[in-house]
This record gives C-alpha cells, sequence and structure tokens, in this order.
C-alpha cells in the first residue's frame, strides 16, 4: 500500500490521503473545486467547479501513474441534483474512453467547504 500525494492537487482538507495505491488499483478520495494555488474554492457556475474538480482528480491519478482513462468507478456528490445535466456535461467531456467508468450520483445536504460537487474515483494502473 502506497500513499499518493501531488503538488498539483489540493492539500487534503482533513485527516486523509489524496489516494492510496494497492494491488494495480489507485483509490482517490473526492474531489471539490479547491485552487490548488490558493486553496480556495473556484466560484462562478456549475461547470466551472466540475472543471476544477475533474483538473484536481487529474492531477492526483498522475501522480499515481494512470489517468481519467484507466477509472473503473466514480462518485459524484451534488448538493442539488437539479445541477445533474450541467455537471453531466462536463464530465462526458473528460470521460471519452470506451467504455466509461461504472458511476453512481448521490445527492448530499452539504460538502466540505461550501462546495457544490466533489467526484472520488478507483482507476487501475495497468
Amino acid at each position: 500500500m502506497r500513499e499518493i500525494r501531488s503538488e498539483r492537487a489540493p492539500d487534503p482538507v482533513g485527516p486523509y490521503s489524496q489516494a492510496i495505491e494497492h494491488g494495480g488499483l489507485v483509490f482517490a478520495s473526492g474531489q471539490i473545486p479547491l485552487d490548488p494555488a490558493t486553496g480556495e474554492l473556484v466560484g462562478g457556475e456549475i461547470e466551472q467547479q466540475t472543471e476544477q474538480v475533474l483538473k484536481n482528480l487529474a492531477e492526483v491519478l498522475a501522480a499515481a501513474g494512470t489517468s481519467l482513462d484507466r477509472v473503473l468507478r466514480t462518485t459524484v456528490y451534488l448538493v442539488d441534483l437539479a445541477l445533474f445535466p450541467r455537471v453531466n456535461a462536463v464530465y462526458a467531456e473528460h470521460f471519452t474512453s470506451e467504455p466509461q467508468p461504472a458511476r453512481a450520483t448521490v445527492q448530499v445536504a452539504a460538502l466540505p467547504l461550501g462546495a457544490e460537487v466533489e467526484i472520488d474515483a478507483v482507476a487501475t494502473t495497468r
């Protein structure tokens, strides 16, 4: 088991790792729309927030030697499921390889630091 850490992604906001690699799999913690340079939430519309989340996730995966193309499963957390079509449009731009990852999407009461979207992932390194 090995901890994955990227300086190009935001520091965790709690006592957890950005990701853990074990047995050829990478378990990436949920990313929220934090700017890694400032540690502040990216403002604007949900599309910009989702774009930042996926950029952060891609950086963590790159530090593990993998990429969004090797993601097996994601979970998308939204504070408002009415935003799902807009988040899904951005998500679809980043997950273009076939087969696309399995996914669950859930509405939650709140996310860390007031974020509107969070995405975690499991990817393979092979």
